[in-house]
């Protein structure tokens, strides 16, 4: 395994991140289809043999049933990851979802995680997504967030579907150590301002969905549907006109991937390895081959010509 330093502030953490949105099972913010906890477990231990020591989940995950995973399944080997989870997402008793970054909520999101992780405290704190709902602003949010870290309750901070205005709010409060942003060869939106802005402030980078929710997976095909309650099947790029978009760009992928005696994901892996500004990309995980699968990838070195290949291929339409 290899392992970079988040940021200029953060812990060394593995190239390749164990995400945990899947195993918190079917229902809101969770919605790719019913997980086995079984399979869940051996995932997560399968991850911590192959020296994966990042793993990143969110109190929606299943509402709150992904955090309650995370924690039983790394049981006592808690000390030897650095365990990642989200705030600003919060439900009712009817699992009505509103975005909330207000001072007190964040307070109170971090003791209800802490409880599920089954932990002291939790190695990164991040925000989910901007509160657009009730006029908190990033510095309140982060305010919420430096006093987790004085109290011990958090080690390092972060942020997730930020822009740069809302990055550069949260530094006049504290130092961001992580941002989380979609970042993918076929959404590679990331490059154009993020990826710089953070590279400049020393804010390390965990990127979600490098195989952009399957789409890079290899396994798709024109035909491919999706249950009615996966998310996937509401997606543009995942049905009709943009999926068959998405698998022709696919096809050519194979062949760059070939070259290089990989697989497709493990080639999605590497692209985002490749940006400097990456620190690690979350892989998503439902089953132990998910995460072992893309292994590979942090011993591949794309060239600058095979990188500008890459970027043709997935520009979007």
């Amino acid at each position: 395994m290899q392992y970079r330093k988040l940021g200029k502030n953060g812990p060394e953490i593995s190239a390749i991140g164990f995400g945990a949105w899947a195993i918190g099972g079917a229902g809101w913010a969770s919605s790719w289809g019913e997980q086995d906890d079984r399979l869940s477990h051996d995932s997560v231990r399968a991850a911590l043999d192959a020296g994966i020591t990042f793993y990143d989940t969110a109190a929606i995950y299943g509402l709150g049933y992904s955090e309650e995973i995370i924690g039983k399944a790394l049981g006592a080997d808690r000390e030897r990851v650095v365990l990642a989870t989200k705030c600003g997402l919060v439900w009712d008793e009817q699992g009505t979802v509103s975005r909330n970054g207000t001072y007190d909520s964040i307070l109170r999101e971090a003791e209800a995680s802490l409880r599920r992780l089954g932990t002291d405290y939790i190695d990164l704190y991040q925000m989910h997504w901007p509160d657009t709902e009730n006029n908190a602003s990033a510095e309140e949010t982060m305010r919420a967030m430096d006093r987790l870290v004085q109290d011990g309750k958090v080690r390092y901070v972060g942020v997730s579907n930020y822009t740069v205005p809302l990055l550069e709010a949260s530094l006049t409060v504290r130092h961001v150590d992580a941002l989380q942003p979609p970042y993918s060869i076929l959404r590679p939106n990331a490059e154009k301002e993020l990826l710089p802005f953070c590279l400049e402030h020393g804010i390390g980078v965990v990127a979600y969905s490098p195989l952009t929710s399957g789409l890079l997976s290899g396994k798709y095909t024109y035909e491919t549907t999706f249950e009615d309650g996966d998310w996937r099947s509401r997606s543009a790029a995942h049905t009709g006109e943009g999926l068959r978009r998405n698998i022709d760009r696919v096809e050519q992928l194979k062949g760059i991937a070939a070259r290089y005696e990989i697989t497709v994901p493990q080639l999605a892996v590497a692209y985002d390895l490749a940006h400097p500004a990456i620190t690690s990309a979350i892989v998503g995980v439902r089953k132990p081959d998910h995460i072992l699968g893309v292994l590979p990838a942090i011993d591949v070195v794309l060239d600058e010509e095979t990188l500008q290949e890459i970027r043709a291929i997935g520009k979007p339409d």
